[in-house]
């Protein structure tokens, strides 16, 4: 399988969206915005762009299935997978905050192998695939090379609708308050793994994620010669709903808050 050839694709299809969101930044009225689920808002714009993209994705892979945010297609679980969150930062959007993104990934039987995150505000397409590295806008980007947590930015997503383990979680953010350079949390975890890759991050973490809100950023990170991982330093993120992503050098004293707070007793 040519996964460049099909990264790039997709990324196509990626942009073509992306444009399409961009017009409607602004647009849409009050009354055309559901609450799905506490704190989980939607609009026509979610819907279209995942119509989008699982009809150009279709014609790339027509034998891959999909796993969607907006279930606009029927869910499936074939050897090819494409996995997508078509507006990550739905809230940021329709509130006008330039931070959200399109994630595209594609799994291969239990292998995470392209993946796809456009910030659509700024234009900014970052893609990868497994063993080709991982790029913004054509240019080659790697993790930061910063060693000491003191020198480490963190990206998080506050808890918004799921709390039961949120005592965990202000146990983590109060150790990387103390030791680290500082945190962000700007609302779009695919658009923040992104940012890891790129050396902006240091390290993101966070628990209740989706498959869709990280598959892409994984590859990404990966690619760009981070680490990833769930709580317990094993490759369980897409099923724990949790992750850690940070440059090698401190991966280690990163996943030891997280051991300590998290699966220590806390979950």
């Amino acid at each position: 399988m040519n996964l460049e050839h099909f990264t790039r694709l997709a990324a196509q299809a990626v942009q073509e969206t992306a444009a399409f969101i961009r017009a409607e930044s602004g647009q849409v009225a009050p009354g055309q915005v559901e609450e799905k689920f506490l704190n989980g808002l939607v609009s026509y714009v979610d819907r279209t762009a995942e119509e989008m993209l699982v009809e150009r994705l279709s014609r790339i892979l027509p034998e891959a299935s999909f796993i969607t945010e907006e279930e606009t297609v029927e869910q499936g679980d074939s050897e090819l997978q494409w996995i997508i969150d078509p507006l990550d930062g739905t809230t940021n959007f329709l509130y006008n905050v330039p931070q959200y993104s399109v994630s595209v990934g594609l799994k291969s039987g239990d292998d995470l192998v392209i993946g796809i995150v456009h910030h659509v505000p700024a234009d900014e397409l970052f893609y990868a695939w497994k063993g080709g590295g991982a790029w913004c806008n054509g240019k080659a980007i790697q993790v930061s090379k910063r060693t000491e947590m003191r020198q480490a930015l963190i990206a998080t997503g506050f808890p918004y609708h799921n709390f039961s383990r949120a005592d965990a979680w202000f146990g983590v953010m109060r150790e990387f308050m103390r030791e680290g350079r500082g945190v962000r949390r700007f609302g779009s975890a695919a658009l923040d793994l992104a940012w890891v890759a790129a050396g902006r991050f240091d390290i993101f973490f966070e628990y209740g994620l989706n498959a869709w809100d990280i598959a892409a950023g994984a590859v990404l990170v990966r690619e760009a010669g981070g680490t990833v991982a769930d709580f317990s330093g094993e490759n369980g993120f897409m099923e724990k709903q949790e992750m850690l992503a940070c440059n090698a050098a401190v991966y280690e004293k990163a996943l030891e808050v997280l051991r300590v707070n998290f699966v220590g007793g806390n979950i």
